[in-house]
């Protein structure tokens, strides 16, 4: 077809008019009309930069279910573990360009799962020439720029928390970690990182750390009187001016705590446990929010800070590394300076990718000692134990727990004034599938009964102070009326309170009356067959996440401590059954307590 002059300029010109608007050029000026060449307006310099963040990865390296000694397996089809993070990582890296982006963790790291319990106390870290933490060996070779300070990096004490960030290739920080005495920072508060950008300054990014404040409480054993932890928002507000006068474009928030805004510990600390949310709300300057502690996926959440009316991003990836929480943030080059112009954030699932092979290399000799140990054997049940109905009926394998903390303390307090008082014990439902089958038991199968590493603590309280203890821990069940059908799956975790802010206590039988309204649930309480006396004292065997204030107790916290020790409950009950030989119910099994309805018990 021959060409037809008058279309083709006429295309070129709807051509060239829609370059102008992509490229941004000025229209022709009145200059330009006159024949004169007119001046592009050129469009201010930008920058895109990606922020990753992790939380709440408690020792999780793989996707390994050390309990069930199998591959981990969900409902909803989960995977968790670093190796999976790292291919993640390795993915947006390579689609961003590795020198824009910024990886961090609002801490929990080194304690949750045999792994880490192995390397803190079977072949510890602490000891001469020992090995390299396997969170920091994994966390390295991806390549971390910061993390902060969960309050379970204390579980261990300060020397071994001390060990593991020296072993780190990046800061820990902790803004609200601080001295007790001069009330200076114990840990790094803030780290800056600069970022290139071709024909501009250079963009400058903040990533100040914050923990929680109820490592006050929880590890209070071994952080009294050493380190102190002031609110999150007070600390925010101490340092985010500081880090934009040091030039910081950028200003990221690594939070160890939820954005609830509630607290477990109630009124015994003057700082509010979940204030992620607060935090962006109160403070200015703040860009984004990676949130930690509360184990709940919230891809974006966007807060208005009160102050300046810009708009906060908070994400938090879902714990135990099964999710990656994505930052997209884009600046502008003004006046200037750097502006962030905009924030995005994301969660990306582990379960599409496949575990990275670097680190599988690197710490398959570490797992495999792992999973060797939690398979010994230490004894054999007569009968298959489980969870599955604990946290509704008195389940025999929650009395073994109490059984062996009433031993534990009975004797620790042989031959003090206080061995003729009797010894009652307290434990939790922690999991809802935790099983001891019949036959062979292994260090695994009890570690899955007790999930947490707490230690064991004997406390004073009266008659009077126990009854007041069962109601609170007798909320945890919903008012179901006495015709009401019952749906155990309704049944329990009333106001949103988890299974193991719900105690048994030992020794004594009671009825919880679930018909009734809060506070008014405890019926027939005795003691050895007789109604309890108010005035009767009790030696209450108790872990130190409860003894410590844990899940607000009354009494507990404040009452006069008799003893105390380092090792684990979980490891105790390994010594009791390893010295038994036979896991039999008969030596520990007792029915204490039941629901009922108006008298009539609900099973």
């Amino acid at each position: 077809m021959p060409l037809n002059r008058r279309k083709f300029l006429k295309k070129t010109a709807v051509t060239g008019a829609g370059v102008a608007i992509a490229g941004a050029v000025a229209a022709p000026s009145a200059q330009a009309a006159a024949g004169k060449p007119a001046r592009p307006v050129r469009q201010p310099k930008r920058y895109a930069l990606t922020v990753m963040g992790t939380t709440d990865l408690h020792g999780h390296v793989f996707n390994w279910d050390y309990f069930k000694n199998a591959e981990y397996k969900d409902a909803a089809g989960n995977a968790q573990g670093l190796a999976r993070i790292s291919t993640l990582v390795n993915r947006i890296r390579q689609e961003k360009g590795r020198e824009n982006t910024l990886l961090v963790d609002a801490g929990d790291t080194i304690q949750g799962t045999p792994l880490t319990y192995y390397y803190a106390k079977v072949d510890p870290i602490t000891a001469k020439g020992g090995p390299v933490h396997p969170m920091a060996q994994a966390m390295n070779a991806i390549g971390y720029d910061a993390a902060a300070l969960g309050n379970h990096e204390f579980n261990y004490g300060i020397e071994t928390l001390r060990k593991f960030e020296s072993q780190l290739r990046f800061p820990l920080l902790g803004a609200n970690a601080v001295d007790a005495k001069t009330l200076k920072p114990a840990f790094a508060p803030y780290v800056m990182k600069t970022f290139c950008v071709k024909g501009a300054p250079p963009v400058k990014v903040a990533v100040l750390g914050l923990t929680n404040p109820g490592i006050a409480i929880w590890d209070k054993a071994y952080v009294q009187g050493r380190l102190a932890f002031p609110g999150l928002e007070e600390q925010a507000a101490k340092w985010v001016p500081k880090l934009k006068s040091l030039g910081a474009d950028v200003v990221i928030v690594s939070a160890h705590s939820g954005s609830s805004g509630t607290s477990s510990y109630g009124d015994q600390l003057p700082y509010v446990e979940n204030s992620a949310a607060l935090v962006a709300q109160q403070v200015p300057d703040i860009d984004a929010i990676l949130v930690g502690h509360a184990h709940v996926e919230i891809p974006e959440l966007r807060v208005t800070n009160a102050k300046t009316g810009r708009t906060v991003v908070l994400s938090e990836p879902l714990a135990f590394a099964e999710r990656l929480s994505v930052f997209d943030v884009s600046l502008v080059f003004q006046k200037g300076k750097w502006a962030v112009e905009s924030v995005a954030s994301k969660v990306v699932n582990t379960n599409t990718v496949a575990d990275d092979p670097k680190i599988t290399k690197l710490l398959g000799d570490e797992h495999a000692k792992v999973v060797a140990y939690v398979n010994q054997v230490v004894g054999s049940a007569t009968e298959t134990l489980t969870t599955v109905e604990a946290r509704y009926k008195d389940a025999p394998i929650i009395d073994l727990i109490t059984k062996v903390q009433e031993d534990v303390v009975k004797a620790a307090l042989a031959g003090t004034s206080y061995a003729s008082l009797p010894v009652i014990a307290q434990a939790s439902p922690f999991s809802r599938t935790s099983e001891i089958p019949a036959g062979e038991v292994t260090i695994r199968d009890l570690s899955s009964l007790y999930v947490y590493d707490n230690t064991l603590v004997a406390k004073l309280l009266t008659g009077a102070q126990v009854r007041a203890y069962l109601e609170y821990s007798a909320e945890y069940f919903v008012q179901t009326a006495a015709d009401a059908v019952v749906d155990v799956e309704k049944l329990t975790n009333a106001n949103n309170r988890p299974d193991y802010n719900y105690d048994y206590v030992s020794g004594l039988s009671y009825e919880i009356d679930v018909a009734q309204a809060a506070g008014s649930r405890i019926r027939n309480l005795t003691y050895r067959g007789a109604a309890l006396d108010d005035a009767q004292q009790f030696v209450f065997a108790v872990n130190n996440y409860r003894a410590n204030g844990g899940g607000a107790f009354p009494h507990v916290a404040s009452a006069q401590e008799l003893w105390s020790e380092s090792t684990e409950i979980r490891t105790r009950i390994s010594e009791w059954v390893t010295a038994k030989g036979v896991l039999d119910p008969k030596d520990f099994a007792s029915v204490d307590w039941k629901l009922t309805r108006n008298g009539t018990p609900v099973f």
